[in-house]
């Protein structure tokens, strides 16, 4: 019986030994505001995360797991976090302990496999006092004047563990590539008068995709350029093409908004929802989804010109789809996708420095394009354009004065007044119209 009992008792600890959770290596991801530390294992494994002080620590208790050979733990060091050790507990139970050089706020959970990586413990370390997660605006003559400077949110996508698509050739990886378009593409932005980008991510860390909609409105964004690059299973597709949010897209954003606006301290345009009724705060989403998506189709109409003119575009029109960051309802957006990574030819192009630089600009311009011909009201664009706009205006076919008057940024009544027109009946093609001081 005691040899039964001990043959058991062996068959029970072999067992247990071959279902442990192998930890395999961990990954430390910095963000601006929070640190992403990635565990990586080669199960799903069950944890456990708590905090300690006096000294700050951070415990990740990991039941029935053990590491695989030895962590390299040298790089696990940031503004956030001073070290770490681990060691295995006398309950089988594999112990992480993070030390600290503040009190944070944890957030854990489990990712599946997916693409280069397996399964996936991820911890957000996030500090109590979040000093980062207040806006950077820099302090300039700008804030003096009355006027502002128009602002384009440049979201670089992907980030971080997730490397979105891969070449097919060098393996590239989308989010080293969009990094450095955006960061191209933001100092092209900055030279243009009246106007300035800044970025979602200005390093390899990764951010969710309404936290990107979010730091957009929080700077005040005029325009918000999400950048991409394609990927497909036939390597012989290529092409660039430009997104903006689908009417379905719209209408699921609208109802979510609309339920949650009791509990949501976002704005529309400006506006909040929280204390309207159902009827005014549905017509004042509609209202700014409508302005947003026209804004948002006119802004990539030109960009979309631009990159035909560079390559191939991909699709013979804007595309119309329901991405996530395509989401926020007071704030044109689009999404670029750069190329096909996939394509050998493509993915070369987008690792060379010169053609990401032409991508850069023919982005910037159809941006600049778009601003110059409805700047912002209140920027100094909009000064910069009334004082350099021609004093006269030839008429164009389809043209309503209505429309010219809203591009010059002077009053309907006073465009007629100086050039006597009681009605659009009485104008015709060709026909010099004055343009009165404002």
């Amino acid at each position: 019986m005691k040899r039964l009992l001990c043959l058991l008792g062996i068959l029970l600890s072999l067992s247990s030994a071959a279902t442990a959770a192998l930890v395999e290596g961990v990954r430390l991801w910095s963000a601006p505001d929070h640190t992403r530390l990635v565990i990586d294992v080669d199960s799903a494994v069950e944890h456990r995360v708590f905090s300690l002080p006096s000294p700050n620590r951070l415990v990740i208790d990991l039941p029935q797991a053990k590491v695989k050979g030895r962590l390299e733990k040298d790089h696990v060091k940031d503004r956030h976090i001073e070290g770490l050790r681990y060691a295995m507990q006398k309950n089988r139970t594999l112990r992480l302990v993070l030390d600290l050089k503040q009190p944070v706020k944890p957030k854990s959970f489990l990712l599946k496999p997916g693409g280069e990586y397996g399964h996936r413990l991820v911890v957000d370390v996030y500090p109590k006092d979040p000093v980062a997660d207040k806006p950077r605006i820099a302090k300039s003559e700008r804030d003096i004047q009355d006027l502002r400077d128009v602002v384009i949110a440049i979201d670089a996508g992907h980030g971080g563990e997730d490397p979105g698509a891969v070449g097919s050739l060098h393996r590239t990886r989308e989010k080293d590539i969009t990094l450095q378009i955006a960061n191209r593409l933001k100092q092209l932005i900055d030279r243009k008068p009246g106007m300035r980008a800044v970025l979602t991510r200005d390093g390899d860390y990764y951010i969710g995709l309404r936290k990107r909609m979010q730091l957009a409105r929080r700077h005040k964004a005029d325009l918000f350029v999400s950048i991409h690059a394609d990927a497909f299973r036939d390597k012989r597709v290529r092409g660039s093409s430009v997104y903006v949010l689908s009417r379905r897209g719209a209408s699921s954003e609208a109802a979510r908004w609309l339920a949650a606006r009791e509990n949501a301290a976002d704005l529309v345009g400006g506006v909040s929802l929280d204390d309207k009724d159902d009827m005014l705060a549905s017509v004042l989403l509609d209202l700014s989804q409508s302005a947003a998506q026209e804004a948002s189709l006119a802004a990539a109409q030109q960009i979309y010109t631009n990159l035909g003119k560079l390559g191939k575009v991909h699709g013979r029109r804007i595309q119309q789809a329901g991405f996530m960051v395509l989401k926020s309802p007071d704030i044109p957006s689009m999404l670029i996708e750069t190329g096909f990574i996939s394509n050998p030819s493509e993915e070369q192009n987008l690792r060379n420095a010169g053609y990401q630089q032409k991508l850069a600009a023919a982005i910037t311009q159809g941006i600049s394009r778009y601003f110059r011909e409805a700047p912002p009201p209140g920027t100094r664009l909009a000064k910069l354009e009334r004082d350099s706009r021609p004093v006269e205006h030839v008429i164009e076919r389809g043209e309503t004065l209505s429309v010219i008057a809203q591009r010059y940024q002077v009053s309907l009544v006073d465009l007629r007044s100086a050039n006597r027109i009681r009605n659009d009946r009485r104008i015709r093609v060709g026909q010099v119209l004055q343009i009165p001081e404002t």
